[in-house]
C-alpha cells in the first residue's frame, strides 16, 4: 500500500524541526568533546557502546563524573540540575548525609555474609507499615524481577496461566508492551487493553474469566509518558478481578513515591499484590513484591509446597540498611507529602506555560513525576499520543541541557528530596526558555500563527 502523500507545509514543518534538532545535537556535541571520545571507546567492549538503552542518545550520552545534592558533573566539567533523577529511582538526591553515613558504617561490618540479618527485618517492618496493602513482603534485585515474581505467584495462587496488561505499558526490561519491545518479552499467554479504557477492561476480564490469573497495572504509566489512571478505572478493574477470581497487581514502582502510601493510599484501593523498586534501595539494586498474607505464604520456605525464591543479593546489606534509613528517616510520612504537593503545583506552573506557548504543549503526571507532551486534546493511552512530532522531545532535551538542567530524554521531568525552591524555578525558567526559544516551530506544527 502507497503512503499517503504529506502536504507542503507538513514536509517544511518536518524539514524545519529536523534541521533544528540537528543544530542542537551539533552544540551539544561541540560542548561535550570528552563525553564524545568517552562514547568511541565504549564501542570496543559493549555494543554500540551502551549496555543501558535507555541512557541512549544521538550524537552520544551525556558522561557524568560525579553527583552532589541535586546536581550531576559531566566528564567536560558542566553541572545540571538533575531533573531525570534516575528515572524516579534518585529520590534522596546524590548526597544525603544520613544514608552515606548508613553505607559507611555498613562497610565497617562487612558484607556478603550469606545469612540473614536484622537489617533486612527493619526495612521489611517499614515497607509493611508504609503500604497498606503490604501485609507481607519480599525483597529481590530490581522492578522488573519484582513483578516476574508478582506474576508468577499470581499464576501459582490461582492455578490459572493467562494474564492482562496494557498497551504502552513497562513492567521491566522483559515486560515491555510498547515501542518494539516486545521481542524480549517473558514468554507469558498475554492479552491487551487500551489503558484507562473501563469498557474494554471490564469486558476483556469477563471474556477471559476463570482462566485469568491477574491484571498488571501502573497506576500511573511512567515510560509511557506519565499518563495516571483515573480512580474510576483503577476500581473497575478491582470489581471486574473480584467477580472472576483473578488477583488485581499494581506496579507502585514509580508512584509509590506518591505521597505517604503510594498511589493505591491515594485512590483508596487495595490490589492483591504490589511491586516495588527503584528508590527504595537508596541508590542500590532494589525490587520487592508484597500483598495479602494469604498470597505471599505461598512463598513460605517451611510450607512443604513453598515456591522457590532464590537471589543472592535479595538481602544484600547495603540496600537493606540504605533503604531502612531512607524510608524511615528521610521519606517520612511528613516528606512524602510535601514533596507531592510540590509535584503537583510544579505541574501546573508548567502546563500554564505550556498552554500561553500553544494548544499542543502539556504536561501530564502525578505529584514529584511529569512529561511534558506535544499534542493537543486529553492525555488517557498511550494511543492518544501516536501523532506527537517526537523530534521536539530531543529538541527539549537539548534546549534543557544547554539551561544546566538534565532530564529523561522522553521529556520526563523527576523531583528528588534534594532540590530545593530554587531549583524548581531554575526547572520552570529552563522549560519557559525552550518554549520561548522554540515557539515558532512548535506552533506551525500546532496549526496556530
Amino acid at each position: 500500500m502507497t503512503a499517503p502523500a504529506r502536504s507542503p507545509s507538513t514536509a517544511k514543518q518536518n524539514s524545519a524541526l529536523i534541521t533544528e534538532v540537528e543544530e542542537a545535537a551539533g552544540a551539544f556535541a561541540q560542548r561535550n568533546p570528552n563525553s564524545g571520545r568517552l562514547f568511541a571507546k565504549a564501542q570496543a567492549s559493549m555494543p554500540g557502546g551502551n549496555t543501558r538503552s535507555a541512557l541512549y542518545f544521538d550524537p552520544f550520552p551525556l558522561y557524568v563524573e560525579e553527583s552532589f545534592g541535586a546536581r550531576i558533573k559531566d566528564v567536560d566539567g558542566h553541572v545540571y540540575l538533575d531533573a531525570l533523577g534516575e528515572f524516579t529511582a534518585g529520590l534522596y538526591g546524590h548526597s544525603d548525609q544520613r544514608i552515606r553515613d548508613a553505607i559507611v558504617v555498613t562497610a565497617g561490618k562487612g558484607v556478603s555474609n550469606g545469612a540473614p540479618g536484622s537489617a533486612e527485618i527493619n526495612l521489611a517492618d517499614a515497607v509493611c507499615a508504609r503500604f497498606p496493602a503490604i501485609e507481607m513482603v519480599r525483597f529481590c534485585n530490581s522492578g522488573t524481577e519484582a513483578n516476574l515474581y508478582a506474576l508468577t505467584l499470581a499464576r501459582a495462587a490461582t492455578k490459572r496461566t493467562k494474564l492482562i496488561a496494557f498497551s504502552g505499558a513497562y513492567h521491566g526490561g522483559v515486560l515491555v508492551f510498547g515501542g518494539g519491545g516486545e521481542r524480549v518479552n517473558a514468554p507469558y499467554d498475554w492479552t491487551l487493553c487500551r489503558y484507562n479504557g473501563i469498557d474494554e477492561a471490564t469486558a476483556t476480564i469477563a471474556k477471559v474469566g476463570s482462566e485469568l490469573a491477574a491484571v498488571i497495572v501502573e497506576p500511573m504509566m511512567s515510560n509511557g509518558g506519565c499518563i495516571p489512571a483515573t480512580r474510576e478505572f483503577l476500581e473497575a478493574l478491582r470489581q471486574s478481578c473480584d467477580k472472576v477470581g483473578a488477583l488485581l497487581i499494581f506496579d507502585e514502582v514509580v508512584t509509590s513515591r506518591m505521597g505517604p502510601g503510594g498511589s493505591h493510599a491515594l485512590h483508596g484501593i487495595t490490589p492483591d499484590l504490589i511491586t516495588l523498586g527503584k528508590y527504595l534501595g537508596a541508590g542500590f539494586s532494589f525490587g520487592a513484591f508484597g500483598g495479602k498474607a494469604s498470597i505471599m505464604d505461598l512463598m513460605n520456605p517451611q510450607r512443604p509446597d513453598a515456591l522457590p525464591h532464590a537471589g543472592t543479593f535479595n538481602n544484600n546489606v547495603f540496600t537493606m540498611s540504605a533503604g531502612f534509613v531512607g524510608l524511615s528517616e528521610v521519606f517520612t510520612p511528613e516528606r512524602a507529602q510535601e514533596l507531592y504537593e510540590a509535584g503537583e503545583a510544579l505541574r501546573v506552573r508548567l502546563s500554564k506555560l505550556g498552554h500561553e506557548c500553544s494548544r499542543i504543549v502539556q504536561f501530564t503526571g502525578c505529584g514529584s513525576a511529569m512529561n511534558i507532551h506535544f499534542v493537543d486534546g486529553d492525555i488517557t493511552c498511550p494511543e492518544d499520543l501516536v501523532a506527537e512530532p517526537k523530534e521536539l522531545f530531543n529538541l527539549f532535551h537539548f534546549d534543557l541541557m544547554e539551561a544546566g538542567v538534565y532530564a529523561a530524554r522522553r521529556g520526563q521531568i523527576n523531583l528528588s528530596l534534594a532540590m530545593n525552591d530554587d531549583d524548581l524555578t531554575l526547572l520552570e525558567q529552563a522549560v519557559a526558555q525552550f518554549l520561548e526559544r522554540r515557539a515558532p516551530i512548535i506552533r506551525a506544527i500546532g496549526g496556530e500563527r
